[in-house]
């Protein structure tokens, strides 16, 4: 969703002044999908597909692959194989093909990482110096991620950064398998004329960003003079603490009595668990000062996929 929604953008804006060509690699594509001047289908957990990205030399790349926390749960060895054995592949291969250039290639690699890096107990506000103690499978692989590409940075082989996403909301699309989507379900569902299940009680607190602000993220992330980050390549994400009332309360005023009306609460214990192990509220002043921006509160959320998701009749 976001790699579409980040072709659409570069397509329009183009890149740093002049035009963009973007390739997109993913296992599939939509059918009406973002323009790009190639498409190529695989998967990173094939070391031949990671070696055929990697020979095109691209001069900013966006990793955006996994498979997501429900999932990675759930699947323990698809999980580790999809989220963290992927993107050493593709580290690996960056690694042989700047071998092969003499040492003159060097790309920038921007690692779409998570919250889920975190684990409780929190304090009321997490800072760039709290430690990453991930208590999912999810969190790990992120992590381990996230060192990865500081120690293929640190060697000169990529220039790397990973952003850590705030939970991205409102998803366009069907509910998926992640343990977060509830947060989106309650507000596309409803102002899409459906039922929604709230599964957590409507006290539990949360960090988003709008995928609006999210692909403004990678963009930001992908030009930033990343000597500014002194070795510390991993950054959190500006983003909205609310509790799931307030969201409700959101939906309220922006699209009525009618609309809430549509959510149901039916707890369900697993996602609960999982959801109790992730951070809520952020200090994000460093991410700030470096130009990241995300929304204030939750209604700039819900009219953000109001005028950027929202088909009448559909999803």
């Amino acid at each position: 969703m976001l790699g579409q929604k980040l072709a659409v953008r570069l397509a329009r804006d183009g890149w740093q002044g002049g035009p963009a060509e973007v390739i997109l690699h993913d296992i599939g594509f939509p059918t009406s999908g973002a323009p790009a001047a190639r498409r190529i289908a695989g998967s990173l957990s094939d070391t031949g597909t990671a070696q055929q990205l990697a020979e095109m030399r691209a001069d900013v790349i966006f990793h955006l692959a996994a498979i997501v926390s429900g999932e990675a749960e759930q699947a323990f060895e698809l999980g580790w194989q999809v989220n963290m054995f992927a993107t050493w592949n593709l580290l690996e291969a960056l690694r042989l093909e700047r071998a092969e250039s003499d040492g003159l290639y060097c790309p920038r690699l921007v690692f779409s990482s998570s919250i889920a890096v975190f684990g409780a107990p929190f304090p009321d506000r997490i800072g760039d110096d709290f430690m990453t103690a991930p208590l999912t499978s999810y969190g790990a692989q992120k992590a381990t991620c996230e060192l990865i590409i500081n120690d293929f940075s640190r060697k000169g082989i990529i220039d790397g950064v990973s952003i850590r996403l705030p939970t991205i909301c409102v998803r366009p699309g069907r509910p998926n398998k992640a343990a977060s989507g509830f947060f989106s379900d309650i507000i596309r569902e409803p102002l899409n004329g459906r039922d929604a299940v709230l599964p957590v009680p409507d006290t539990v607190r949360h960090w988003h960003a709008s995928p609006r602000s999210a692909v403004g993220f990678l963009v930001r992330a992908a030009s930033l003079d990343l000597d500014r980050l002194e070795g510390r390549r991993s950054l959190n994400m500006p983003g909205l603490s609310c509790t799931v009332a307030e969201q409700i309360e959101a939906l309220r005023d922006v699209a009525g009595a009618v609309a809430v009306a549509r959510i149901e609460p039916e707890p369900d214990p697993a996602i609960m668990a999982i959801v109790s192990g992730w951070p809520c509220n952020f200090d994000t002043r460093r991410s700030n000062e470096l130009g990241f921006v995300a929304e204030t509160d939750f209604a700039q959320i819900i009219r953000a996929y109001l005028d950027d998701d929202l088909v009448p009749g559909g999803t």
